[in-house]
């Protein structure tokens, strides 16, 4: 597979995180492009296949916003006021178009983890 994918899972209830919005830009020289929004489903993934395909992949940097306060207020977490956590940006490069990214995103109310998986 060719692209790029992701998923978030609540390491706080032991489950995937359903229903979170994520964002993916393209960073430019002055600022980001804004190139789709997305939501998990029931297993905290994208539907739709990779949320960069073969054809719309290129070398560059991205973010991956992952919208978790909105997310975390809707699953009942405790959260203080602003949450400690809200709007978590992933920053990460692409240097090969060919290749497949996979960057999950292992998530509680204060705290998070991500890497490159498979």
């Amino acid at each position: 597979m060719t692209g790029l994918t992701t998923h978030v899972l609540d390491t706080a209830l032991g489950k995937p995180a359903e229903g979170m919005k994520i964002q993916l830009l393209r960073m430019k020289d002055e600022g980001a492009d804004l190139i789709t929004t997305v939501f998990t489903n029931a297993d905290g993934r994208v539907d739709g296949g990779p949320i960069l395909t073969a054809e719309t992949v290129q070398v560059g940097q991205y973010e991956l916003l992952f919208h978790a306060g909105d997310y975390l207020r809707g699953s009942g977490a405790a959260l203080t006021d602003p949450p400690f956590l809200d709007v978590i940006p992933i920053r990460f490069g692409i240097s090969d178009p060919t290749a497949h990214y996979h960057v999950p995103l292992l998530l509680s109310p204060y705290g998070y983890s991500t890497y490159r998986g498979s």
